[in-house]
């Protein structure tokens, strides 16, 4: 009985500790120095949340920046990958049908940017790479009426380089920089 006791009291002092002690102050301390991140890394457009840096969100209009597709259609609940082997001939008929809508949608495309056509690990990375990006600025610039020359400099405005200078690839998030276009263009 004097087991059980203990037992009791341990778990219950765990509770408190790892339960609500340890949750609450690394919240707190994350609220402090990191408020931001803490609380989303949401992105803003005159005073109203549009999304977050941390997940994608898909874009049809032609008028906007399209990021790389997911495959849990940018639903957060849903993170997953396609689990699609590239040896498979059903991926390869996958990625002929979307490089010819790709094509059909950006006529003046001549190199397929591989994030354009293929399906991101998670199903929601955020950001785009600079040749991505950049592959669309045609059809934007006829959809918008906004410079080729603007569109680019808006590209480069908001690129991100590797992160420490080593990791990663220069890119592009995708939400951030429709928003940046939106408050140029009135859709």
């Amino acid at each position: 009985m004097k087991s059980v006791v203990i037992a009791v009291r341990v778990s219950l002092l765990f509770m408190v500790v790892c339960g609500l002690i340890y949750p609450l102050a690394t919240t707190g301390v994350a609220q402090v120095l990191f408020p931001k991140q803490a609380n989303g890394s949401l992105i803003e457009s005159g005073g109203v949340v549009v999304g977050s840096e941390l997940l994608a969100q898909g874009f049809e209009s032609p008028k906007l920046f399209h990021p790389r597709e997911s495959a849990a259609k940018y639903d957060p609940t849903a993170s997953s990958g396609s689990n699609r082997a590239v040896a498979s001939s059903d991926y390869a008929a996958e990625l002929a049908n979307k490089i010819a809508a790709l094509k059909e949608e950006n006529p003046t495309l001549t190199d397929i940017p591989a994030d354009l056509v293929t399906v991101s690990g998670s199903g929601f990375d955020p950001d785009l790479s600079l040749e991505g990006a950049k592959a669309q600025v045609p059809r934007i610039s006829a959809a918008t009426g906004v410079s080729v020359g603007d569109l680019n400099g808006l590209i480069d405005r908001l690129s991100k380089t590797r992160q420490f200078g080593i990791l990663g690839e220069p890119r592009v998030n995708v939400t951030e920089l429709n928003s940046e276009l939106l408050k140029q263009v009135k859709l």
